[in-house]
Order: structure tokens, then sequence, then C-alpha cells
């Protein structure tokens, strides 16, 4: 699988981007009506969460069928004119492919509890549940109907998870993924991906909720290989991801190794979790920006070294705005988002952009807990009030730690619901929407910082191309590293607070021409002081 190492990937959640029919959730026409701006942008693929029929459980990713359209997005015609549209705009697709796990209301299942014995073999059912605990908190398994048996669902108990060892469970998948590919999709995202590789018999493992027994398992790389070869594997132009949870560099450099046919990259999470108090989600406590740093350097550093190759991003649907973990965004918004956009996209690996990061959107900043309506918050904060924090404190975790906040619907312009939609929106507009949104940002300077970085990307293999180097390593303000390729050089400075910093800049570099500034005044000598969220790139030839 050739790499192009050039793209830059933009993730659009279909629920939230726009709507064009006033039912207050996003679809197809929406995304069509807005690919002259994703053009605009500079990007190369989109990648579209699921949009397949569901019970919208989790908001899509509880898929009960796999080859057809929810009527809310659209209909086939759609999706195939969206397809055709934006291959005119140089853009192609990559859907969401969540194969871990169906809804129970797929027919594979509801043939299942009728008593198929076909198709209970697509699933894991046993007569004793183990003690894994599900993803959304609560056991991994429930009952199957009234047979006194249990099916197993790391996630929701309406996700009933797929045993991949039963070779007509692959089969299926497969097709499904050829069905997309013969519709002219470009890409895939596979949806916790390491986690397919079940042992025929699941046992009890206390440690931390299970995960050992079904996280990277050394089959799972035996199933992707399958996969690869069944599907999209025999198509250079094809760009795949796995959402890896729970991963190791190991494993990733694996999954990602051009010569070994599993994936072109792989997802990791581990900085996203530099803000949780002893590793806990549901806790509000300020990033640890030396772990950040040494996470980055780590990954960086041995993905490189190994051959391995990393998707980048700091935002996507499951996590709360970057910009409100990392930034002091009512003194420094634009500064702070350019420096977080240049920290990954100067970097090796292939940059992700989410819906408005490249506008500066912020976390909604809801009143209340109706406001919400990701079932995994709602669960989330009555499981801290019976852990006995006050009602004000759980919703202060909410507010802070909620899917939600990155589901608000795409500001657009400062008309009603943010331009999103003319009826009422699924999910409450943020309240920044009259001051960020699109209109008032496209000639602003996040979204064309955005678009230069992109340019450069394309233009310059050292950064599409180039190997990773740590740098200033002891610095406790400044995460910074190198890319070197063919005898060029490059420095990347981030940083990552809203005082002023003295640098002394490496020998080689001061001499060296400034690529990229988010300040436009920035000089080259033996000292420089970085202004708040200063981004400097220096070029060495």
């Amino acid at each position: 699988m050739a790499l192009d190492k050039t793209k830059v990937v933009y993730q659009i959640y279909p629920k939230s981007y726009k709507d064009t029919t006033g039912n207050g959730i996003g679809d197809f026409r929406g995304i069509i009506e807005k690919i002259p701006y994703l053009a605009e942008l500079g990007v190369d693929m989109v990648w579209l969460n699921p949009f397949y029929p569901s019970p919208q459980r989790d908001n899509g990713y509880d898929i009960s069928d796999y080859t057809a359209v929810n009527p809310v997005f659209g209909d086939m015609a759609d999706f195939e004119e969206m397809v055709r549209v934006a291959k005119e705009h140089k853009i192609d697709f990559m859907l969401d492919m969540v194969l871990n796990h169906c809804s129970t209301e797929h027919e594979w299942f509801q043939k299942a509890l009728a008593g198929d014995k076909y198709y209970q073999a697509f699933f894991f059912i046993q007569d004793k549940p183990t003690d894994w605990l599900s993803k959304f908190g609560g056991s991994a398994w429930a009952p199957f109907g009234d047979t006194g048996k249990y099916y197993l669902h790391l996630f929701d108990e309406t996700q009933a998870d797929l045993n991949w060892r039963n070779p007509n469970v692959r089969k299926e998948l497969f097709k499904v993924v050829n069905f997309w590919r013969d519709k002219g999709v470009k890409g895939f995202r596979f949806d916790v991906i390491n986690l397919i590789g079940k042992d025929e018999v699941l046992v009890d493992c206390p440690e931390n909720e299970g995960k050992p027994a079904y996280t990277d398992k050394p089959i799972v790389h035996d199933y992707l290989r399958m996969m690869n070869e069944a599907t999209f594997g025999s198509d250079d132009s094809f760009m795949t991801v796995g959402e890896m949870s729970s991963t190791t560099i190991d494993n990733c450099v694996l999954y990602s190794a051009p010569e070994r046919h599993e994936l072109s990259m792989a997802f990791n999470f581990h900085h996203l979790k530099v803000d949780y108090e002893d590793g806990q989600k549901w806790t509000i406590t300020s990033f640890d920006f030396e772990e950040l740093k040494r996470l980055y350097h780590t990954w960086g550093k041995e993905m490189s070294e190994r051959g391995g190759w990393s998707a980048l991003f700091w935002n996507n649907h499951d996590q709360p705005r970057a910009l409100n973990r990392f930034v002091d965004i009512k003194n420094f918004r634009n500064e702070g988002a350019t420096m977080l956009a240049a920290s990954i996209n100067l970097s090796r690996g292939t940059p992700y952009i989410y819906m408005g990061e490249e506008i500066g959107m912020i976390d909604p900043d809801y009143d209340s807990m109706a406001d919400y309506v990701d079932v995994e918050s709602i669960n989330a904060y009555q499981m801290l009030l019976d852990q006995g924090k006050s009602p004000e404190q759980a919703f202060q975790i909410i507010q802070a730690k909620s899917r939600d906040n990155s589901r608000t619907p795409m500001q657009w312009d400062a008309s009603e619901n943010a331009g999103f939609s003319t009826g009422t929106p699924w999910l409450k507009a943020g309240k920044s929407y009259k001051d960020i949104n699109v209109e008032n940002e496209i000639d602003g300077p996040i979204f064309t910082f955005y678009k230069e970085l992109i340019r450069l990307r394309k233009e310059m293999p050292i950064i599409s191309e180039g190997s990773y180097l740590p740098a200033l390593e002891d610095s406790q303000q400044i995460y910074a590293f190198e890319r070197h390729l063919d005898g060029q050089k490059l420095l990347v400075l981030n940083h990552f607070y809203g005082s002023e910093v003295e640098v002394a800049i490496p020998e080689d570099y001061q001499t060296g021409r400034v690529l990229l500034s988010n300040y436009a005044d920035a000089e080259l000598a033996e000292k420089v002081i970085l202004k708040p969220y200063q981004t400097l790139a220096i070029l060495v030839k």
C-alpha cells in the first residue's frame, strides 16, 4: 500500500454539519452544499461518522443495516451524488466501519434470538458472564432473551459484539467493506478494530475492567491481513485507519507498517488522557504538559524509527474541544488554535481536522443536563451523583468532558441555530455561534492558517515524509520537534502557555528562515522570546 502522505482528512459528524430539510438533523444534501467550502480549505478526504440505519442508542455506532442509508440523512442516490460532487473537487470519502459489534436490531442478532444456530454463532453467547465491564458502565454482558444465557456487549447493551473467529462473520463483514468500495469510497476508518481478537472461550479478567482479555490480541493482525486481502488491499489509492483503544506503540507499528498489509495508519488516544485525574475521565484537573510532551515524543520517535504511521488529531466526535482543554480561550483563542494546528499538521503522520476546528469552535457552555443527549454523559452524571458529588459538581464535570461538546451543530453564521437548521437542532448550538462562525472566520487568522498548513504539507516533502526527532525536551513550556529529510531540517516550536518564554535557538537554525509563525513579527536570533501560544517553524536547507 503506497500511502499518499501529503493528504489531510476532515472529519464530519453528519448529524451536526448542515441540515437542508428543517428536521434539525444534518444530511447528505447539506454536505454536498458545503463541498466548495471544504475545497477552499484544501482537504483531500472527508471521514463521515456512521450514517447507516440505526436505533441511535449510540449515535449511529449501533448499526442495524450495514449497506443502507438512514433516511434522516437522505437516500443512496444522495450518497452517490455526494461522492461524485466531491470527486469533482478532488475530495474523496472515508467511511466509518463499525465491525466489532452491531445493533441488537440487526437481522443477524434478531435471527439469533429467534433460535437460529447459524446466527447465534455470530455472537459471544455464554451460560455464565465474565467479570468484564462495559465501556459505558456496568457489566459487559446482558441476558440473551429468555434462554438463561448471556451475550457480550463491550459498549451499550444494544451493541452485541461480533465473533470474528467465525469465518462466516468475516465473510459477511468483508462483503460490507466491498459494497461501499464499489460505491466509489476511497477510505475506511475502522471503529475499535483492535478489540476484534477475542478468545474462543471468554474468562474472567479482574485487571483494568477486563481490557487485557480482548485488546490488541495477536490474532487481530491476522484478521486485518485477511480483510486487506479480501477488500481494499488491491487498490493503492486507498487510505485506512484503525481506531485503537488502549493500544501500544509495538502494535501500532505492526498495524501500520506497509509491508505487513494491514492498515495505512492507527489512531491512539493516550495524549487525550493527560487531563484525566488518576486516569479517570470524569474528573477535572489541569492538563499534564510533561506527560503530553513525553507521549508525543515517544510515539513520534518510535513510529518514525520503526516505520509505523500515525493518524494525528486533537479533536473528534468523542472528545471535548481541544481549545477548552489546552488553551486560555478567553484571551488567546486565535493563537492557541493555530499553535495546536501547527503542532500536528507539521508533525509526522496524517493530520485529521474535526469540523469546526478550522474556525476555532469551542465547547457549547450548556446551562443544564437537559441540554445533553449523549448516553455516556447521562450515565456518567448519575454515576457521579452516586459517588457523592453534588449536582453542581457533577454538572461541572459533564460540561468539561461530555462527548456532546464536539457534537454541537457546525457554526456557519450568526443567524438562528448558527445557520445549521431552520428547525430545532437535535442538539443545541453552542453559545458562541454569533461570534465564532464560518462567515466571520473564513478570512480570519485560524482558517487561513489551516489553509497554509495544508498547502505546505502538499508542497514540502520534509513535512509529509520527513523523520521525527524530539527537540528541547527539557523545556517546561514548549513542545518542540525536528523533521529531517534529504539534508533539509525543520524545527517546530509550540508554546503551550499564555505567558512569554525565552528559548535558545539551536545554532544550526539561527541562520535558517522562518517558514511559519502565528505571530507576524517572528525573527531569528540566538535567543527568541516566544509570545503566548506562539508556534514557530524554522527551515534549514
